[in-house]
């Protein structure tokens, strides 16, 4: 069996569990920063947790390298993979990747591609923007001349941020925040630029097809 099939099955056992304890993580941090009250057995047994889950995804990523026997060009060539590792926050985006994997066990995808890639892109801004927004109330609602005091602020940021507006009512003022909002505003564009080539796309091809259907087949 090669290095190749060996990744795969691996993968294929690995997704959906990863995938729960994506969510698992995301919700322990949560709670963790919204209820900072919680007794100190608590909020330990959260950190506890996080780490847990943070052991599997380094792991899963330690297993792929090994078995994909590329050395460091692993690194290069997944480089998201890494990312995530060191950023695990950044996880659950790879759910969207679980939920393609499961779809085509079942056969052929139901949707195409471009719609496909509207709903993964949506479903990536949704798990980005509640994970920035958690991180970046974190680091600003306590810091002098803070702008972003509530969760609902920074869940406000969030969207204005991902969206590519920046209305400016609030923003980061550590340097960790705006590190932060770099990300964002980074995966912001990205994401953008993939929903509205895909919908450009799709419009397209429909409009081709209806045209197509108008004149009839050939020959007529």
């Amino acid at each position: 069996m090669d290095d190749d099939s060996r990744t795969r099955r691996w993968q294929r056992r690995t997704d959906l569990p990863l995938a729960l304890a994506s969510l698992v993580y995301l919700a322990s941090y949560a709670v963790h920063v919204l209820a900072p009250g919680l007794p100190e057995p608590v909020r330990l047994a959260l950190r506890s947790l996080q780490l847990l889950m943070w052991v599997l995804f380094g792991v899963d990523y330690a297993v792929r390298w090994w078995l994909s026997g590329m050395g460091l060009r692993f690194v290069r060539l997944h480089w998201l993979d890494t990312v995530v590792v060191l950023l695990p926050l950044m996880r659950p985006v790879r759910i969207v990747k679980t939920y393609e994997t499961v779809e085509r066990r079942h056969g052929r995808p139901r949707l195409p591609l471009q719609a496909r890639v509207i709903v993964y892109a949506g479903l990536s801004a949704v798990l980005l923007g509640f994970a920035g927004a958690l991180a970046v109330y974190q680091q600003e609602h306590t810091a002098p001349n803070a702008t972003i005091r509530t969760f609902g602020d920074s869940v406000w940021w969030a969207c204005s941020t991902l969206a590519t507006v920046g209305y400016g009512d609030v923003t980061p003022v550590t340097p960790w925040g705006r590190t932060i909002a770099v990300g964002l505003m980074a995966c912001g564009l990205a994401l953008l630029g993939a929903v509205t080539g895909s919908f450009s796309s799709l419009l397209l091809q429909r409009f081709a097809r209806g045209e197509e259907d108008e004149r009839g087949p050939p020959g007529k």
